[in-house]
């Protein structure tokens, strides 16, 4: 297998042009794919060279910048992040162990993929994601760990990372650069919802990556609320990343992104609207996690998740209402 290193001058040979090439960072999602067969690539592609133009940690006046071969520990462990930005701290904090969070980079945490256990175990066929056409063995499936929103009558994975709620929360940009030069786009628009081609995961063009997020503004009053089975090292059977802001006791301005329950890093802007204006109570909360869930559709096992969902953000809301900034 050939493993290669891209630096600058070599961007215009760059190999991740080569159909079936993945670049390799931290490696904490690539390696694991490889070791189960989900993922062959022909070329391996050592993009730590980039590191020291794409690691950088900049909390500017107006906005936040990080680059995306930045560490998830280093990110989570800065104090001003942790000031300003605390849904971002925190929604790194619970996404893996110390020793992952301290292999693995930004960028590639929200490019990890779904952990769906049909499309991890090569055994089955029937997996739209890896083979295309083939159907989805979860839908008739073990499903308690699958989406209720999002979902298509093609796939029904979840999207398992946390700090992509984070950064869908909080209007972020992601920066991407390849062969033609750099582009921007929202990150609401990176990853794609399933529909009839499960198999395309996101807006990347083949030779292009992820160099940084931009987050505008300032978010003090924000948490990232997360519920799983088990309290060490676990994904998420439904999360909330919630940011509010709130003058003389109205909330300003509101953002609600949900986790765990979706195919995709999914905002709730219908629920975001209610809080508006409004000032804030326990019936706000509820009538805001009903409306975010509104659209849900369980499952055999996994109709749970909608009544989970709510209660989380009911208790996001509360957290992020009543915390001191």
């Amino acid at each position: 297998m050939a493993v290669q290193a891209l630096s600058a001058a070599a961007a215009a040979n760059n190999p991740l042009t080569q159909a079936n090439a993945q670049p390799l960072a931290g490696g904490t999602t690539l390696i694991d794919l490889m070791k189960l067969d989900v993922m062959r690539p022909a070329a391996i592609v050592d993009i730590n060279p980039l590191a020291r133009g794409w690691s950088a940690i900049d909390p500017g006046a107006d906005n936040l910048r990080l680059g995306a071969l930045a560490k998830m520990s280093d990110v989570a462990a800065h104090d001003q992040i942790q000031r300003s930005y605390p849904v971002i701290a925190n929604s790194l904090k619970l996404a893996a162990s110390a020793q992952l969070r301290n292999m693995a980079t930004l960028g590639g945490n929200v490019m990890q993929r779904t952990r769906c256990s049909y499309f991890r175990d090569v055994s089955y066929e029937n997996c739209n994601k890896r083979n295309p056409g083939s159907g989805c063995a979860a839908m008739d499936g073990v499903n308690r760990m699958h989406a209720v929103l999002g979902t298509s009558d093609q796939c029904i994975a979840t999207y398992p990372g946390d700090f992509a709620q984070a950064l869908i929360a909080l209007d972020a940009t992601v920066e991407i650069t390849g062969r033609s030069g750099t582009r921007g786009m929202p990150f609401a628009e990176l990853h794609k919802a399933p529909g009839n081609t499960p198999e395309i995961e996101t807006a990347l063009q083949p030779g292009e990556l992820i160099s940084a997020f931009v987050i505008p503004g300032r978010w003090p009053r924000s948490v990232y609320l997360k519920a799983r089975d088990r309290q060490s090292y676990e994904f998420a059977l439904s999360s909330a990343a919630v940011a509010l802001d709130v003058q003389d006791g109205t909330i300003r301005d509101a953002r609600v992104a949900l986790g765990g329950v979706a195919t995709v890093p999914w905002r709730a802007r219908e629920a975001e609207a209610l809080l508006r204006g409004q000032r804030f109570d326990d019936g706000l909360a509820q009538r805001v996690a009903d409306t975010a869930f509104a659209d849900a559709k369980g499952r055999q096992y996994n109709s749970f998740k909608i009544a989970l969902g709510k209660r989380v953000v009911a208790r996001a809301l509360q957290q992020a209402a009543t915390m001191e900034i």
